[in-house]
């Protein structure tokens, strides 16, 4: 039995850089003194938002195809990758709130990783069928 510890560890973490990045959307509405509902009015506010949305647009993407991986390919190696994406997230919140023109590293390492992801669960869903079926 596969327990998957180090994936449900990945999935968790990832769980909680997107509360994190919630964190910063409250502390930039402390900062610029702009209150729920609103969402535009002061750049610091807006990167955050933008922040918390594209990890939120990223995750459903990235956790399915996390846990693919792991399940037929490599429980590790899909941990390893997963952590490399969380290291992508953080470095793309860090570098868009600081300077929106300086985001690509973080999204480029984190897109990477889910290609890994995405594209290695499917290669080898599509393999584990075809060498079935011919049986």
């Amino acid at each position: 039995m596969q327990t998957h510890y180090e994936v449900a560890i990945v999935t968790l973490l990832s769980l909680l850089v997107y509360m994190w990045t919630g964190v910063r959307v409250g502390a930039a509405r402390s900062k610029t003194g702009i209150n729920a509902p609103t969402m535009v009015g002061d750049p610091i506010l807006e990167r955050a938002v933008r922040i918390q949305m594209n990890t939120l647009e990223w995750l459903p993407l990235f956790l399915v195809s996390l846990w693919l991986f792991a399940i037929y390919w490599n429980d590790r190696i899909a941990a390893l990758v997963g952590l490399v994406w969380i290291v992508g997230r953080i470095i793309y919140a860090l570098a868009y709130a600081a300077d929106p023109s300086k985001r690509s590293t973080g999204f480029g390492i984190q897109g990477l990783a889910t290609g890994v992801l995405l594209f290695g669960a499917l290669g080898r869903i599509i393999w584990a069928m075809a060498t079935t079926a011919s049986v």
